[in-house]
């Protein structure tokens, strides 16, 4: 991961991987992978290349779901991987796993993402203000300004808009049939 690209536009540079020694990495993942209520995937390409994780949180066996979560490496994103990746891992968590619901949350103005889960059938259930990891973006930057619309400046905080999702079984595998 320490070989990932770097996401260039601002508002995403708090999904790039940080410049970790061996010893922060090993406690970086141990902080993942120790509860019994998360489980993380690794996803490699074609050429066996680690391109990124996913994860299912607060996991609830009684209720039947979880809240996704999924990290690509920048240097493949744009290329249909995260679409083929979670119609891969939506059949082996409703099927294999059982499992009837899966949550999620989005920032509104990460659109391509939005996009990828409506396309597979999410739907937006409510939405909240939080505050944007880095409270000195720069307002001038191409990208706040093109996403202006997701954000809200109050007393000289930044939050942005975030889309809480759902997708169901049904919904899901109704959805499978149409992709």
């Amino acid at each position: 991961m320490r070989n990932w690209g770097y996401h260039k536009n601002p508002l995403l540079k708090d999904y790039n991987f940080p410049l970790l020694t061996d010893g922060e990495i090993k406690r970086w993942y141990k902080l993942k992978t120790k509860s019994f209520f998360n489980k993380y995937y690794a996803v490699f390409n074609e050429e066996d290349r680690l391109i990124g994780y996913l994860g299912i949180k607060r996991i609830r066996r009684i209720f039947r779901d979880s809240v996704l979560g999924i990290v690509l490496d920048p240097n493949y994103m744009n290329q249909g991987y995260g679409t083929e990746i979670l119609l891969y891992f939506l059949k082996y968590y409703f099927n294999q796993m059982k499992m009837r619901k899966m949550y999620l949350e989005v920032a509104e103005f990460n659109k391509r993402a939005y996009r990828v889960y409506k396309k597979l059938g999410f739907k937006t259930i409510g939405y909240y203000l939080d505050e944007f990891f880095n409270p000195n973006l720069d307002l001038s930057n191409k990208s706040y300004l093109e996403a202006k619309s997701s954000f809200v400046i109050s007393n000289k905080k930044i939050y942005n808009y975030i889309y809480k999702m759902v997708l169901d079984k049904k919904t899901f595998l109704e959805k499978l049939d149409n992709l």
